[in-house]
């Protein structure tokens, strides 16, 4: 399809905005601001969205609006006149790029903690508490009310004055949709009981905001219309709220959400992850739009451009929501116009990015390392303004990969030499759980990349200095990778075999098997959810408090559905001290760090161990005492600029970098980030 006919890239008119495409992020929380207000990087953040050429991007997942709704993810304070001028700049800078600027307002009613901030008390349209935040909320008063609502006013007199295009309000799982659902309003006044009255909050706020913005204002809601709970907002009321509002001619659009998010469990079928069905609310929104024949924005999982484009063409959508791939490539629509839809980098629906907000740190997105880094690491990487170089990359996991496109994109010339017949490194392994197989993306659009760059892999050689040296290299980075470590063991590590063995399939999980996971990563994780999958008895023990605390909420439903549906018994806050054979079983002791006297033990066939992994790093000792730098890294340079690598013998011939796994057991995004950082330095 040539990209003038694309249903994409087809203006859309709302109201007096003119939106120059079909594409859009939704609102959403990167938690980039400081002191809650949008300073640079939370600028920088949707300013590369805009140079991308989308047409709308939503600031603030739920910037609040009140005091007593105290930040739950680094939310923006929209009760603060000081955020006015912050906003201003952020939608001037996008508005140069004609890309429209909107912000998500809120109370979060009992999605927060009362334990921070100015320690008020949290409320809600009855005293239902959220399992999520843990809150027990107290039922909002007449005062609360009168003064929540003057609150929504004031905040869109801010957006208006920072010369935003428009809000919306927040309407799921917060203060406003508390009213809306039986399962969280048990009230027995004028706010409660009827539609009509669970509606009175939602018309009081629009009318306050109407009168204080006027009526050419941009308004709209990004609202619940099914909570798919037994309980809760029912299809059926759903879509008779999305008819008021919409006929009420007091809104501009409707956002469309379906589900509930007080669990993880729940938020994941709201945003699913990888695994997990593409687009399965999109037909729903259509139903919305369908009924209410007005303006439907959506996103959940709308992953890539042939979804997003038939969300248009079949007219389901107005504008269709890309929010988590634009996190991994902010400039998709740049590429679809210039016919390069197929080096959009993909969103793998790894999840990292949420699943960090919701565990108190930032959105980073698993293989973009220059998403929420845009003032030190771009996203489109220039040439080289120095002398160019010979590039040895050794390994092709995800941190080599990258290393070698950023140097490659440069324009320096790189060769790869990687031990396996294939590329992807721990990547490749992780991806033999079926569940999990997207995550290959990672890999494939970096061996793409590399075609189109040049760039010549040779696979099968495990490289020895020799081989290394013999390539005339100026720089030379070692990224082979680590191999699965055992446990610190009282004795019995001849008697156990790794996670790896089992996710890999060179060993074949047994009846009985005890995994014991003190890394609390995805290792450990798929190799109980394999071996539970394969039939066996399983128990997965953890030293932790709770299981896999490197791994958050989101990307935590999976697995526990799977443990459930398996009967995997969970034990935590108990250690592995040892193992041994009896006959043809092991024993496997336990231990508690809470009690030097407890031990119990434990009769199966077979017992796995996760503990991270041991860097593969003798081919970089091997090169080390003949690099210029002798493989150190000014670490300061590196964070604040100047020179990274020292000269230490400036008569030897290459420099010497170890990046990844080779370094230290990390993660996916700590080894591209590796490769990007040092590759733009080379």
């Amino acid at each position: 399809m040539s990209p003038p006919n694309d249903p994409l890239l087809q203006p859309f008119q709302l109201k007096h905005l003119s939106l120059k495409n079909r594409v859009m992020s939704t609102s959403h929380e990167p938690s980039y601001s400081e002191d809650g207000l949008p300073k640079e990087r939370y600028r920088l953040y949707h300013l590369e969205k805009a140079k991308g050429g989308i047409a709308l991007t939503m600031t603030a997942g739920s910037a609040i609006v009140s005091r007593d709704s105290p930040a739950a993810f680094g939310n923006l304070h929209a009760y603060r006149d000081e955020i006015v001028p912050w906003m201003r700049e952020l939608a001037d800078q996008c508005h140069e790029h004609d890309c429209k600027v909107m912000i998500q307002v809120t109370h979060l009613g009992r999605r927060t903690g009362w334990n921070k901030a100015d320690w008020l008390p949290v409320l809600s349209a009855s005293p239902v508490r959220e399992p999520a935040h843990r809150s027990f909320p107290k039922t909002a008063e007449d005062w609360d009310i009168d003064r929540i609502v003057a609150d929504y006013a004031a905040a869109a007199q801010r957006m208006q004055a920072a010369g935003l295009d428009g809000i919306e309000f927040e309407a799921y799982g917060h203060l406003m949709d508390g009213f809306w659902s039986p399962a969280t309003n048990h009230r027995d006044d004028s706010y409660g009981g009827s539609l009509d009255n669970r509606l009175r909050f939602t018309w009081r706020v629009i009318d306050a905001v109407r009168a204080a913005v006027g009526v050419e204002f941009i308004v709209g809601i990004r609202m619940v219309a099914d909570e798919d709970l037994e309980k809760g907002l029912s299809k059926e009321q759903g879509i008779e709220i999305a008819r008021r509002l919409a006929a009420s001619g007091k809104f501009d659009f409707l956002n469309v959400i379906r589900g509930t998010i007080a669990t993880d469990a729940a938020l994941t079928d709201v945003i699913p992850i990888t695994g997990m069905r593409s687009a399965p609310h999109l037909d729903f929104a259509g139903e919305v739009r369908s009924a209410t024949k007005f303006p439907v924005f959506h996103a959940a999982r709308i992953a890539d451009v042939a979804t997003a484009r038939h969300a248009i063409a079949a007219g389901k959508l107005d504008m269709v929501g890309m929010t988590r791939p634009h996190i991994a490539d902010p400039h998709i629509v740049r590429k679809v116009m210039a016919g390069e839809e197929h080096r959009i980098r993909p969103c793998v629906g790894a999840t990292y990015c949420l699943d960090r907000i919701y565990e108190g740190g930032e959105a980073l997105c698993i293989h973009n390392a220059a998403t929420g880094r845009e003032a030190t690491v771009p996203h489109v990487i220039s040439k080289s303004d120095g002398p160019l170089k010979k590039v040895v990359v050794i390994g092709a996991g995800p941190a080599g990969l990258e290393a070698a496109r950023v140097a490659a994109e440069r324009g320096h010339s790189v060769t790869v030499l990687e031990a396996a017949a294939q590329a992807g490194g721990q990547i490749r392994l992780l991806a033999q759980n079926p569940r999990r197989r997207e995550m290959i993306g990672i890999v494939d659009w970096r061996l793409a990349e590399l075609e189109r760059l040049g760039v010549e892999i040779r696979y099968d050689v495990w490289a020895e200095a020799g081989d290394v040296l013999g390539l005339a290299p100026d720089f030379v980075i070692v990224a082979t990778g680590g191999l699965p470590q055992s446990p610190p063991l009282d004795g019995g590590e001849d008697c156990v075999v790794s996670s790896w063995d089992i996710i890999a399939g060179s060993v074949k999980p047994a009846e009985t098997v005890l995994l014991y996971d003190d890394n609390g990563g995805h290792p450990g994780m798929t190799a109980a959810e394999m071996i539970g999958a394969a039939g066996s008895r399983l128990e997965l023990v953890s030293p932790e408090r709770f299981f896999a605390p490197e791994m958050g909420g989101m990307n935590h439903v999976p697995y526990m559905r799977a443990f459930h549906d398996r009967d995997v018994r969970i034990t935590i806050n108990t250690r592995l001290k040892a193992v041994r054979r009896e006959g043809n079983a092991l024993v496997a002791t336990l231990g508690s760090d809470f009690s030097k006297g407890w031990e119990e033990e434990r009769r199966v066939d077979q017992v796995v161990v996760e503990h991270g992994t041991a860097p593969l790093e003798d081919l970089y000792f091997d090169l080390k005492p003949g690099s210029r730098n002798l493989g150190a890294v000014d670490y300061g340079a590196l964070v604040n600029g100047g020179s990274v690598f020292p000269e230490r013998r400036p008569d030897a011939g290459y420099t010497l970098l170890r990046i990844g796994d080779c370094v230290a057991s990390r993660n996916i995004h700590a080894a591209v980030y590796d490769g990007i950082r040092y590759g733009l330095r080379i």
